[in-house]
């Protein structure tokens, strides 16, 4: 059972010449600390110079000791942080002593953060915030991380909580003490306020895509016939040689991803196999992972060279829902680059061997992943998780609305989809207490008097 036992863990490290912190939290925490230490702990949240030593009684390292004692510690448990010289025998040490103390344990993974969920110390999306803060490989995306580990999504979902509960309320209220004083127009109120939330619910799912390209990043595919430049243009793009460049037509078999980050915001680049024609069922696979990933990716570039008429026709017929198109080998003409032309779809001359063009297709990259991303919320939806539990408490609310408007079910049907709504909502931040409808039901009625 999390919590029972008395867990320990090296928290993080700066190398060897750097400090590494050991966290033991549990009830034996301060027990692990007299044994290493001789002593009691020392005051609540004041680091102290104190000497470790293992059972045989050799010296470990003489360290910065910070006591947290429950409830005020990241777990809410009774907390020791060791902050030791990072080599690797320190480390080594103190870990072996650790396990030698009776009730402590290594902590599995992720086990402080879930003890901190058990112990009402965050909820679920303050946990993922913090796991996403740890990955976070950009400025937004470090941004958003903690944005929704300090609470913002959880606020956000608390208002809608608290709105479906009183409306859930009123309505049990309605149905299980039917000879009390109930407030004439109830019913009606409560449908204001349901369609009022949903459209508020809908809102924010209209926008969840934001939060979700910041934290995962913008996907951006290339697409395009064997030989036009994909891979040297990918290259280009990342200022490295990532994927090898040859003559030879599908040199490209499996998708190549590069990362890059365009004004703190990430994007995944992704080369594709070349598409054409082909006998080769290894060739044809590689084609085939080609579509699925355009059709799974925010912006694709279709890629052509500039050698020949009609390419831009040519290469849109073939990649149909580009984003862009891009004329590659623009050096080989041997005068100056025709203008981009206008229309729908943008279109961009470059040479991948050159550079040529590269910045403006990098410049118009950077508006899109802003423009998608940069006006994200202050309480954006980040995963796909919670995407798809507000659908479906969108979807409880429109069959509440549906079936209120058209007589189609008595006040009990209609409570049931608000419980339902609350239930899903709940799976959010994982907090889900039908306990609370009671409180509403005698603080707004003081029924039971």
């Amino acid at each position: 059972m999390p919590g029972s036992d008395t867990i320990f863990a090296l928290s993080s490290a700066r190398g060897r010449a750097g400090v590494s912190i050991v966290r033991v939290s549990g009830p034996k925490a301060a027990d692990a600390l007299q044994a290493l230490t001789g002593r009691r702990p020392p005051p609540p949240r004041t680091a102290t110079l104190r000497t470790l030593r293992d059972m045989s009684g050799d010296i470990i390292d003489r360290a910065l000791v910070l006591w947290f004692p429950a409830p005020s510690s990241f777990t809410g448990e009774d907390t020791v942080e060791f902050h030791i010289h990072g080599s690797r025998a320190v480390i080594d040490a103190l870990a072996r002593t650790l396990v030698c103390c009776d009730g402590l344990r290594p902590a599995d993974p992720g086990e402080f953060t879930r003890r901190a969920f058990d112990n009402g110390k965050l909820d679920l999306t303050q946990a993922e915030g913090l796991a996403d803060l740890i990955a976070a490989e950009t400025a937004a995306q470090r941004r958003l991380a903690l944005r929704q580990m300090e609470g913002g999504l959880r606020e956000r979902v608390d208002a809608w909580r608290k709105a479906l509960i009183r409306a859930g309320a009123h309505l049990e209220a309605c149905i299980d003490f039917p000879e009390e004083e109930i407030p004439e127009g109830l019913v009606e109120g409560v449908v204001a306020e349901v369609a009022t939330l949903r459209a508020d619910l809908q809102r924010h799912l209209d926008a969840s895509r934001s939060g979700e390209i910041t934290r995962d990043g913008l996907a951006v595919v290339i697409l395009g016939a064997p030989n036009v430049g994909k891979s040297s243009l990918l290259n280009a793009l990342a200022r490295r040689d990532v994927a090898i460049v040859s003559p030879i037509p599908g040199t490209t078999r499996d998708p190549i991803e590069v990362h890059l980050d365009l004004e703190g915001y990430a994007v995944t680049l992704i080369d594709t196999a070349g598409l054409r024609d082909t006998v080769d069922e290894i060739e044809a696979e590689g084609m085939r992972r080609a579509h699925a990933r355009a059709a799974a990716a925010d912006l694709r570039l279709a890629v052509s060279d500039c050698l020949g008429d009609g390419m831009d026709s040519r290469v849109t017929q073939a990649i149909p829902g580009a984003d862009a198109i891009v004329l590659n080998k623009v050096d080989l003409l041997g005068a100056q680059a025709p203008a981009p032309r206008a229309g729908d779809v943008p279109v961009f001359h470059v040479s991948a061997r050159t550079g040529q063009g590269i910045e403006a297709l990098v410049s118009w990259l950077t508006r899109e992943v802003v423009a998608r991303a940069g006006s994200a919320e202050a309480a954006p939806l980040t995963r796909a998780r919670h995407r798809h539990a507000l659908d479906a408490v969108t979807r409880h609310l429109a069959r509440f609305l549906d079936n209120h408007a058209h007589r189609a079910s008595g006040i009990d049907i209609l409570a049931e989809d608000i419980r339902m709504a609350a239930r899903d909502l709940g799976r959010l931040t994982g907090r889900i207490d039908v306990e609370d409808y009671l409180d509403v039901i005698f603080r707004d009625f003081c029924i039971g008097k």
